[in-house]
């Protein structure tokens, strides 16, 4: 790992914010005590850290400390504060999720010890819809259908939760939940515009008219590469609307829909190839909801034209093909959902929820053997019972058709006991499937090899998907205690969990000249613990610290083998003051690990100019810390009764200079310095 001194601006920046963080809190402005409404609160409220509901856990808002999952939740204060460009960034803080940054567009982001290039194991959903591209298994993070100023919270489910979601929650879920056009009414405009070339920016504007709302955004993002500051890494455009009607009572109906597309995407980075694409998604969706019932539809389109190169150190010998020979890959999917549930109480200790979902997924590529189909239907149970006032139990079960596999049954159980006022202790066990996907089915392409002369190369090896693949699986167990102290303003969470990992779908040579889709049969057993506070000091001063421990014992072979930091330590303390000064520091330590590569850089190693080695598998420690500083210079309570308000700010990334990768095929990751501007009006 390669360490130089960082640029003066980080080093600058890094001190002022320090001393925005470490600074008394000055004197208020009292001319402008109206359009706080923090400073009407007697003291006491004002040093009371709230619990978060979420829906997540049991897909109805409920106390975080009563989910039968572990659950972290994310704000759209920390969202601001954090000075992020994208989400990964700002999930670093969550202890146990495992981020990756492979190049200046491509993230991986999975749980506990299950990371890979091309993650595919984590569910991720805006709004309650999947972004989960379940054609070929992939989400595109750079690539989301909504712009950070517009996010209400980020809502993490660490564990298996195919019993109420289905496949696809195979180690988490991630909810991106956006604001409605009420919290978000008048008009935000966003930009942040820095080193790399990097262009973050948005532009929203949302009202309400009597019963009717809505939202309207764009956005555009862009940055260079890590490894060449002169070359484009990524670009792209976002559009979305949301109209929400209230029709009586409690109930309403949301239709949004847009797109996302990319003119520039360095990535996807797997194991052979370092490929550049344009990827697009565009979306619709419909909601009716009421107390107790929820009807969901959505379609996605996605398409991505790649240029399938393969890495540098081999680019000169491998190439990626079609069948006929042509290496551009054209690849479209399509995803058609819709899924209903229900929830009936029986007296006031018993909730029942059942739900029934239907899929129907297409894909059509130049790289598989035809146009693709396949369809999937699951229906699932979860039952709440409250047995005491201090005892919970919950207990769930889905069932899923899915046309290339056979069924499967995705159990949950869990108890919840509050042994105190604020103290409250959580076990659980849980399964979960990731299915083949239809690239992992029907995948038809073409490895062409070709050695230096005189060496004869060898005839193409044939890439080809299987039938009769069995999803894979994982058997969880998770115990968890969290607790409030200190006047509920410190909150303290350990958790412990016990991983089973089988059946993990990986492509590996299974006849001369052919490699196929295979399950592995090894296995993997993940375990390991976080402890974590979160903190408010003083009304003005918060902050956090988390540690992550994680151990793997495998027998997988070849690049299905699971990598990991044995440790992370996330830290960050933040300062917000009457005089519109804010400040936010936030480390992330990330210990060293080992990722599997593929055999085929050993393989073409003979041919590599002299000097030139294999990629080490392992990948050193880095240190990241991330700095934000702002100041709020103008803030006006609009007729409309929400706040106008207007921001600076200046940001760094890595202000260490840490340089360090993330993957041994990743780009060398550095610093980057920004300023923004955010105003609401």
């Amino acid at each position: 790992m390669t360490r130089v001194p960082g640029p003066p601006k980080s080093l600058w920046l890094g001190m002022l914010t320090i001393v925005l963080v470490a600074q008394a809190p000055p004197p208020g402005y009292t001319e402008e005590l109206s359009t706080q409404p923090d400073q009407v609160l007697i003291p006491e409220l004002q040093l009371i850290k709230e619990e978060e509901t979420v829906s997540i856990a049991s897909r109805y808002e409920q106390p975080i400390s009563q989910a039968p999952a572990n659950v972290y939740v994310i704000t759209d204060e920390d969202i601001r504060h954090s000075g992020a460009t994208d989400i990964p960034t700002i999930l670093r803080r969550v202890p146990g999720l495992e981020v990756m940054q492979a190049s200046g567009a491509d993230f991986n982001v999975s749980v506990r010890g299950n990371n890979q290039l091309l993650a595919n194991k984590i569910l991720v959903m805006v709004d309650g819809r999947s972004i989960y591209v379940d054609a070929q298994g992939s989400v595109f993070w750079k690539l989301l259908p909504v712009t950070l100023p517009e996010i209400k919270r980020i809502e993490v489910l660490k564990g298996p939760a195919s019993a109420v979601y289905g496949f696809n929650a195979f180690d988490g879920i991630i909810n991106i939940i956006t604001k409605s056009p009420e919290e978000i009414k008048g008009t935000t405009v966003q930009f942040g515009g820095g080193e790399l070339g990097t262009i973050s920016s948005a532009a929203i504007h949302a009202d309400t008219i009597g019963k009717f709302g809505y939202r309207l955004s764009l956005g555009r993002d862009q940055n260079q590469q890590w490894r060449n500051r002169d070359a484009l890494a990524f670009r792209s455009n976002k559009f979305n609307v949301q109209t929400d009607y209230a029709l009586s009572g409690d109930s309403k109906v949301s239709i949004s829909g847009g797109f996302a597309d990319a003119n520039r995407f360095d990535g996807n980075i797997n194991e052979t190839t370092s490929s550049s694409s344009q990827p697009a998604q565009k979306y619709a969706h419909v909601v009716y909801e009421r107390p107790n019932f929820l009807l969901r539809a959505f379609w996605t389109g996605f398409s991505d034209p790649i240029d399938p190169t393969a890495n540098p150190l081999i680019a000169s010998f491998l190439r990626a093909a079609d069948r006929s020979g042509s290496s551009p890959v054209s690849n479209f999917a399509n995803t058609y959902n819709i899924e209903a549930q229900h929830s009936i109480k029986f007296g006031p200790s018993n909730r029942l929820m059942y739900g029934i979902n239907y899929r129907h997924n297409t894909f059509s590529s130049n790289y598989v053997s035809g146009f693709s189909r396949e369809d999937r239907l699951g229906i699932f149970v979860q039952d709440e019972w409250n047995i005491t006032q201090t005892l919970t139990v919950v207990g769930g079960l889905r069932y899923d058709l899915h046309t290339e596999i056979n069924s499967t049954l995705s159990p949950r159980f869990a108890l919840v006991y509050q042994a105190a006022p604020d103290h409250t202790f959580r076990a659980g066990i849980s399964i979960a499937y990731r299915p083949p996907t239809l690239v992992e089915t029907h995948v038809a392409s073409q490895g062409i090899v070709t050695l230096p002369p005189p060496i004869p190369s060898p005839p193409p090896t044939l890439v080809q998907g299987s039938a009769g693949l069995s999803p894979e699986q994982i058997v969880s167990y998770d115990l968890s205690y969290q607790g409030w102290f200190w006047k509920h303003r410190l909150r303290a969470r350990l958790d412990l969990f016990f991983n089973h990992v089988s059946n993990l779908i990986n492509f590996r040579g299974t006849t001369p000249g052919v490699a196929s889709s295979v399950n592995d049969s090894g296995q993997a057993d993940i375990y390991g613990g976080e402890a974590g506070v979160e903190f408010l000091v003083t009304r003005w001063l918060t902050g956090f610290a988390n540690y992550a421990y994680e151990e793997i014992g495998q027998s997988f072979t070849d690049t299905a083998r699971r990598g990991a930091p044995r440790s992370k330590i996330n830290a960050g303390l933040r300062g917000e003051w009457d005089s519109g000064w804010s400040g936010e520091a936030a480390f992330h330590y990330v210990g060293a690990a080992t990722y599997p590569i593929a055999g085929s850089y050993t393989a073409f190693s003979p041919f590599f100019p002299p000097g030139t080695t294999v990629p080490d598998t392992r990948v050193d420690s880095y240190n990241l810390l991330n700095l934000r500083g702002a100041y709020k210079f103008w803030q006006q309570k609009a007729e409309a009764g929400y706040l106008r308000d207007a921001e600076v700010a200046i940001s760094a990334f890595n202000a260490l200079n840490d340089t360090h990768k993330e993957h041994p095929l990743g780009d060398t990751i550095g610093s980057r310095v920004m300023g923004w501007i955010t105003v609401r009006y």
